[in-house]
């Protein structure tokens, strides 16, 4: 599992635009359709919400990547 540690510039992140700043995808809008097809847990849950806010302290993931959001 490929561990990733993201550091949030402000109160939160939408989920969208976190899969876009750490890679996973090209653009917010590619962001959305990925967790729209269910494939996001955000911390052990599956995420539907495409603009859900991270926040500091939590983790998602998406596959093997892990994602732990740190303020």
């Amino acid at each position: 599992m490929q561990d990733i540690t993201f550091t949030v510039e402000g109160e939160f992140v939408e989920l969208n635009q976190l899969l876009k700043l750490i890679g996973v995808c090209d653009s917010g809008g590619a962001g959305k359709v990925i967790v729209a097809g269910g494939q996001v847990k955000v911390d052990g849950q599956q995420e539907l919400r495409k603009t859900a806010k991270i926040r500091p302290g939590q983790v998602v993931e998406l596959g093997d990547i892990r994602v732990k959001v740190t303020g």
